[in-house]
């Protein structure tokens, strides 16, 4: 199995068209086809039911797709690290990022660094702990953001200067938004969206016995578009602060939990971790970072 016929493989899955995906990769038709059937032949499996005018992924094809993702972004980071080894000032950094207002500090320095570096590439994708450290794992990201305190026997990290707060957003006319804090109690009965990470393992210890009173209406990976499902009035959210735009304007409130629940944030990357020569530099502009903005929060 090639990585270009996996690239072929994803554009075709992008597009579910084959004359469209063999534009785009710029082959021809039959060309292209023949890449497919062959991978099929090779799997032992079909990846795509087709239609008269388009064609969708088989349950095999979307795990493929998914595999497939993994490792032809793995293959252009291997290509690119060879190629940025002799460059000190350009390259491909990649970041896996959970979800906290304290992001703006990891933004704050990648904006100073990039004067000094405008060769820098930076690429970043979302997701919660289970998400991002397994692609940290795996060699597809350099750096992860977790919410959650990391195994200092298979990463290295720095701490985030804050810690996030838990609360809830309600409507600004619900009956909780008079509250100044939320307790558990006043959660039962209530339809409450929050992340599967945070209902598995952040509540609970909460909560206490009172967890199995609380009811899940939906879960969601973003608390923006969970927010949207608050503003129609379909339950009230469990996310952090400042998260969510609860200003005047919004329509929608935040109440800290009592009694407090907070999160702290942290930036690691792998033991023993080889890095390009942007990367050493980009995590030594780090360190300073997250040192000075502690410094200025004392």
């Amino acid at each position: 199995m090639e990585i270009r016929t996996l690239r072929y493989f994803l554009a075709v899955a992008r597009e579910e068209n084959m004359t469209r995906a063999a534009e785009a990769l710029h082959v021809s038709q039959p060309t292209l086809s023949k890449q497919i059937q062959s991978l099929e032949d090779e799997l032992g499996k079909r990846l795509f039911v087709r239609h008269s005018f388009r064609i969708e992924l088989t349950e095999e094809g979307r795990l493929l797709r998914e595999r497939a993702e993994d490792l032809v972004s793995m293959a252009d980071k291997i290509a690119g690290e060879f190629a940025a080894l002799g460059d000190v000032t350009g390259g491909d950094v990649a970041f896996g990022l959970a979800e906290s207002y304290q992001i703006r500090v990891l933004a704050r320095v990648i904006r100073r660094f990039k004067e000094v570096c405008p060769g820098l590439r930076y690429h970043i994708t979302s997701g919660d702990t289970e998400q991002v450290t397994e692609k940290l794992d795996r060699g597809v990201l350099d750096f992860a953001v977790l919410a959650e305190a990391p195994d200092g026997g298979k990463y290295n990290y720095l701490p985030f200067p804050e810690a996030d707060v838990w609360g809830l957003v309600v409507p600004r006319g619900h009956r909780l938004a008079e509250k100044a804090q939320i307790s558990a109690d006043d959660l039962i009965g209530l339809p409450l969206f929050c992340s599967e990470q945070g209902w598995r393992r952040d509540l609970p210890g909460w909560c206490g016995e009172k967890m199995d009173k609380l009811r899940l209406e939906g879960s969601f990976r973003l608390s923006y578009n969970a927010s949207l499902f608050v503003r129609e009035g379909l339950g009230c959210l469990l996310t952090l602060d400042r998260l969510i735009d609860t200003s005047p304007e919004s329509g929608l409130v935040f109440r800290p939990l009592t009694p407090r629940l907070e999160e702290r944030l942290y930036l690691i990357w792998r033991k023993h971790q080889v890095f390009t020569p942007i990367a050493e530099r980009l995590l030594a502009a780090l360190r300073e970072g997250l040192k000075t903005s502690q410094e200025e929060r004392v």
